[in-house]
């Protein structure tokens, strides 16, 4: 497999640039930012609300006219609690907390797997690498260790899958004339 050619400064890409502030004209790019913006949009308020057990709604309306709302606990709760309501915040900022430690370990459990399966697939192509073969797919299973043959085996079975669903959708769709 090809790797991307290295920028001038030895780098793969661009890193994170800073974008002029001014309207994208063009729609898809617009669209792309609109999200990817609105997202780092809800984080930052999720944070506010976490860190400070402040009360926070955002609505955002896109270019469409589709309203988004995010609120902590609510956006709804948020707007009708306005009048300073506050009685119940203990038990709900409990309940929060224990949301997002529960939400960070199951990251932590996520980027654990994701590092064994990077390991696992570094390892089988290593193997592809000094046994000459010319696909992943042909290393001999036998010189795998126990941690890399059930991730083997998933990425053979995923491999199977995709084939037969390009197969069917080869099959069933009649030639063009």
């Amino acid at each position: 497999m090809a790797r991307p050619p290295l920028l001038e400064n030895g780098k793969k890409t661009k890193g994170r640039q800073r974008r002029e502030l001014r309207r994208v004209e063009d729609k898809e790019p617009r669209q792309v930012t609109f999200s990817k913006r609105k997202a780092g949009l809800w984080k930052k308020a999720s944070e506010l609300a976490l860190l400070c057990h402040a009360r926070v709604a955002v609505v955002v309306v896109s270019e469409a006219g589709r309203a988004f709302a995010f609120g902590s606990p609510s956006a709804d709760a948020v707007l009708a609690g306005c009048g300073g309501d506050t009685d119940d915040a203990p038990a709900e900022w409990e309940g929060m907390e224990a949301l997002s430690r529960e939400a960070k370990e199951r990251a932590a459990e996520v980027e654990k797997e994701a590092e064994r399966m990077s390991a696992a697939g570094n390892k089988v192509l290593e193997l592809q690498r000094q046994t000459g073969k010319r696909f992943w797919f042909e290393v001999d299973p036998a010189a795998l260790g126990e941690e890399e043959l059930p991730v083997f085996v998933r990425a053979l079975r995923r491999l199977r899958d995709n084939v037969g669903r390009r197969a069917d959708m080869k099959y069933a769709t009649p030639p063009q004339q």
